[in-house]
């Protein structure tokens, strides 16, 4: 093998000088540069343990591990490994000639963009020159694996130009040793550095070492077998992944090579009915080497309130958006994971349907997003999500039809479901529907406008009103007329006085016959605006109905004896007082009687006793 002989040269390169482009356009994201050149010392020890399995090696392997040390007085950041390490020839070949067949291609693709801002290193395999991001020059020290190789020394101070020189270095392996540049003295830092090394090498599978510590853990529960792995194991991950949160509801496995290659956990947290849920909580690896917490497309969107680790080789360690999105293993791992989510619920489901039941309310809000935005998981989770009603019982879809079909059936052959958003304020609401017999579906989940109105999509002949939308007869309305006690004078006579007395264009006015025990006046408000609004509420956009006022129908029990004892009353100020109090009767039943309203009504109601 030849000794090494004393060179300089220039670094091959198709521009006047790299290193102010990875400057500029690596300023933003500097910090990488450790995990670049610690990424490369494990994959040089990696490399050794493989030829040494193939027979290639027949050293010892020793001790494999990557230290990263910091001389403050110095100002040097060295990294070590005992790996592979490089000959001259090596160094000419992989350091000196960068493949970098495009430089004023790659300024003139980038120089408008921000998106990718901090992924040409990725882009372009220049992992190593990551280092001139925060050193004035580097040193590599070098000795190959390979018998009878000299050791090496390279220097380059962030020109072209590069010296090549014998080095005294008896193991092998390889040292990098960056002399930080003044305006990156920020990392001359102990705790930067290990801030840096616990986000992106907490789990590398060598040994890393810093400040006398190893800060990594080199074998993570998901690159071992479930089967090996107990419920206090992935209790114990989760709880080191996110230190400060409940305990998780359960999670799943992920394991698949091929047609790409793909680990991890995905655990389901305790989100409850909260849909400004933190998204960054999964993590994206590639071979144990932390990416970016950013999983949008990888992850699809509904699964993004999901926590834990998601491993790929096949994506790189530098990834853009536009890559992600054009990506076809991307695309293949976004499907997997949505089936292999939506598999594991149906296994619980069918498992244990009562302890599925008792997790739905943390489970339910993530089931529903999940139906609202992919149609390959509403085909699974119609079977296994439930519908709740005020009395607590779930049901599935199918379940709950059956229940009702027979008495929430309307003349037209429709389904109609009956639900509340507010138990306590439609109370009085709820009751009269229990009481004809109907169930009443608790719909008070943040996401439940839009559920609502998914459902009513998908499912044939379905249709979903709120108790309080309008009287019973009309939600469902069955073609029959309750008779009414009065004429149709009386009636118009009995509109005009509440129309007066209320004196307020945003409220209808109607004399409808009803049941005698059914509250003398009810308050309504049309299911289609109040539904419109809702959801132009929860998006945080105007809209055309969100900008609209709030309208209600003041409906009038014909047949209710109070309603006739108004009618009667030829004291003016008698019949005035008492459409005020059943008006304020059924304000009170909605929870809609506030402030000085609320205490003239009860004064006036005390007066009377």
């Amino acid at each position: 093998m030849e000794a090494v002989q004393n060179e300089k040269g220039q670094i091959s390169i198709h521009t006047e000088n790299i290193f102010p482009i990875i400057k500029k356009f690596l300023y933003s994201d500097h910090e990488i540069f450790l995990r670049e050149l610690v990424s490369n010392a494990v994959d040089a020890t990696q490399k050794l343990r493989q030829l040494s399995s193939f027979g290639e090696f027949g050293g010892e392997l020793g001790d494999l591990k990557v230290t990263v040390a910091l001389n403050e007085e110095a100002k040097t950041i060295t990294i070590s490994d005992n790996g592979i390490g490089m000959t001259a020839d090596e160094i000419k070949k992989y350091i000196n000639q960068i493949a970098f067949s495009g430089a004023t291609d790659f300024l003139e693709k980038y120089k408008d963009k921000t998106d990718d801002k901090g992924q040409i290193i990725g882009h372009f395999g220049l992992g190593f020159y990551s280092a001139f991001m925060v050193a004035e020059k580097v040193e590599i020290v070098t000795r190959s694996y390979r018998e009878g190789a000299e050791s090496a020394r390279w220097i380059c101070d962030g020109s072209t130009e590069f010296e090549l020189t014998p080095a005294e270095r008896t193991e092998r392996g390889t040292d990098v040793i960056l002399h930080i540049a003044q305006d990156s003295e920020e990392f001359l830092d102990k705790g930067r550095l290990r801030g840096i090394l616990d986000k992106y090498a907490r789990f590398l599978p060598v040994p890393v070492e810093f400040d006398g510590q190893t800060v990594n853990n080199t074998t993570p529960i998901w690159t071992k077998a479930p089967s090996d792995l107990t419920d206090e194991d992935y209790k114990t991950f989760y709880r080191e992944l996110y230190p400060m949160s409940e305990e998780p509801l359960f999670w799943i496995h992920l394991n698949v090579d091929y047609p790409f290659n793909l680990t991890g956990i995905l655990y389901f947290p305790r989100i409850k009915n909260e849909l400004r849920f933190q998204r960054e909580k999964i993590q994206l690896y590639s071979r144990q080497v932390f990416i970016t917490d950013e999983v949008k497309d990888v992850v699809p969107d509904f699964l993004m309130m999901l926590h834990g680790v998601i491993d790929s080789p096949d994506i790189p360690l530098n990834v853009s958006r536009s890559f992600l999105q054009a990506d076809a293993n991307v695309k293949k791992i976004n499907g997997y994971i949505t089936r292999k989510v939506a598999d594991k619920l149906n296994d619980l489901f069918n498992a244990d349907r009562k302890a599925f039941e008792e997790k739905f309310d943390d489970i339910g809000l993530f089931i529903k997003y999940g139906i609202l935005s992919d149609d390959k998981f509403w085909e699974k989770a119609k079977n296994f999500v439930l519908l709740k009603n005020t009395d607590g019982s779930y049901a599935t879809l199918d379940e709950y039809r059956e229940k009702i079909q027979a008495n929430q059936t309307d003349k037209n052959e429709t389904l109609v479901l009956l639900y509340t958003t507010d138990r306590k304020q439609q109370d009085a609401y709820i009751e009269s529907a229990v009481r004809r017999g109907y169930d009443v579906l608790l719909m008070d989940n943040v996401i439940d406008p839009h559920f609502i109105n998914a459902l009513e999509y998908k499912m044939e002949k379905v249709h979903f009103v709120r108790v309080d939308a309008d009287t019973l007869d009309k939600l469902i309305d069955k073609g029959l007329n309750n008779e009414s006690v009065l004429s149709e004078d009386e009636r118009t006579k009995l509109k005009d006085v509440f129309e007066q007395v209320l004196n307020n264009k945003s409220l209808t006015v109607s004399i409808e016959a009803q049941p005698t025990d059914e509250l003398p006046v009810t308050i309504t408000q049309p299911e289609f605006m109040r539904r419109m609004k809702d959801m132009s509420a929860l998006s945080g956009e105007q809209s055309f109905y969100g900008n609209l006022p709030v309208g209600y129908n003041v409906v009038v029990n014909a047949n209710h004896p109070l309603i006739g004892k108004i009618l009667a009353e030829t004291d003016g100020e008698a019949q005035k007082a008492l459409v005020k109090q059943v008006y304020d009767l059924a304000l009170l039943a909605q929870n809609m009687l506030t402030g000085s309203d609320l205490t003239a009504f009860v004064r006036r109601t005390v007066a009377s006793l």
